[in-house]
């Protein structure tokens, strides 16, 4: 099995051949939908450590500001996530558009983000988890990296036990990558009880990353108060939906709606499934986003939009502006659909 360092070396050497023979322009007419909605979470200027596993979750301010004039330069306008249900019912090929989405509601978003989508003129959306938002929660996919950053040696017991050295950055990946591929296809209660467990090895708490990174509610009043700005909700705990009960699942969805709808006086029109592949929101996870009256509902299953999707509005795609991948080469690549002609143009809507 491949690495994930070595699957990242990989997926930009093919962004390297698109972007060589031109094939982002070429190809786009038949890769490229009638939109994007595009996927961010931090915004940091601060360069990736050697050890740096949730790197594709941060992009530097400048390559946002990179997006969105390429955006601009590929004849993308920029509207938001309400706009999307009438573009997809009225569709128009020769004028695409872009939706800008930051998932989990971190700090850095308003730090380093805000003044960039700004000077851009750019309405974005902002998908909150009300735990975080309360300072608590469990970003376990931090807490993970800040764990195996401190120990020496990972250990994990149970039925399938893991003893892994973590001396230097390269254990330290490799330890990282069999930890997560051991924890994150079994049941969540698993996973968050083992993290902790190597949090209290590593000599912290588990729980505090949230009051750190993420927006609070002081926060999010003030940015909701900004035009340019619509808040989603993502859930109140963060959680993989597919992997609990409907009660559980629905219940998740609809107490983040109405918390947000009690705290910031706005309307929650909009849902991100956390995580959001295909092990994480399914079709049952789709009907309950229909039922509880969400206008759109967006996963992590990459393709641009189509006509087709207008049925299919609480399943639909996005693609993810990916830390590792952060050149003028891949960003041409996503933005011109290449990378998902196998599913765009309609043959495949990937929303089973």
């Amino acid at each position: 099995m491949l690495s994930t360092r070595n699957r990242h070396r990989l997926l930009q050497a093919g962004f390297e051949v698109v972007s060589a023979t031109r094939a982002d322009r070429w190809l786009a007419p038949a890769a490229r939908g009638l939109g994007v909605i595009l996927t961010f979470h931090h915004v940091s200027p601060e360069p990736p450590a050697p050890f740096a596993p949730n790197r594709i979750l941060t992009i530097t301010p400048d390559f946002l500001d990179l997006t969105l004039t390429s955006l601009r330069a590929r004849g993308y306008s920029l509207v938001p996530l309400d706009a999307v249900p009438d573009r997809l019912a009225h569709p128009d090929p020769e004028a695409p558009f872009a939706v800008l989405t930051f998932d989990d509601g971190y700090r850095d978003n308003v730090e380093h983000a805000v003044p960039i989508l700004r000077r851009h003129g750019a309405p974005w959306t902002l998908f909150v988890t009300t735990d975080f938002a309360d300072q608590r929660g469990r970003l376990w996919w931090n807490e993970l990296e800040r764990a195996i950053a401190r120990l020496d040696r990972v250990r994990i017991g149970g039925p399938d036990p893991l003893d892994l050295p973590a001396r230097d950055a390269d254990e330290k990946n490799a330890a990282f990558d069999a930890v997560y591929r051991a924890l994150r296809g079994g049941p969540e209660a698993r996973l968050l009880a083992i993290i902790a467990d190597l949090c209290r090895q590593a000599g912290f708490a588990d729980g505090g990353v949230a009051g750190e990174l993420c927006l609070d509610w002081d926060a999010l009043r003030a940015l909701g108060r900004d035009p340019a700005v619509t808040i989603g909700a993502h859930t109140r705990t963060h959680p993989m939906l597919a992997k609990h009960p409907a009660a559980v699942a629905r219940r998740e969805i609809a107490e983040a709606r109405d918390r947000i709808v009690a705290e910031l006086g706005r309307p929650v029109r909009h849902l991100s499934f956390p995580v959001g592949d295909p092990t994480s929101a399914a079709a049952r996870e789709f009907a309950m986003a229909r039922e509880l009256g969400f206008a759109t509902a967006v996963t992590t299953r990459p393709g641009h939009l189509f006509a087709a999707h207008c049925a299919h509005l609480q399943a639909l795609p996005r693609v993810s502006i990916n830390g590792a991948y952060q050149s003028r080469a891949a960003l041409a690549g996503l933005l011109s659909g290449v990378p998902f002609l196998a599913w765009n143009r309609g043959r495949r809507l990937n929303v089973a």
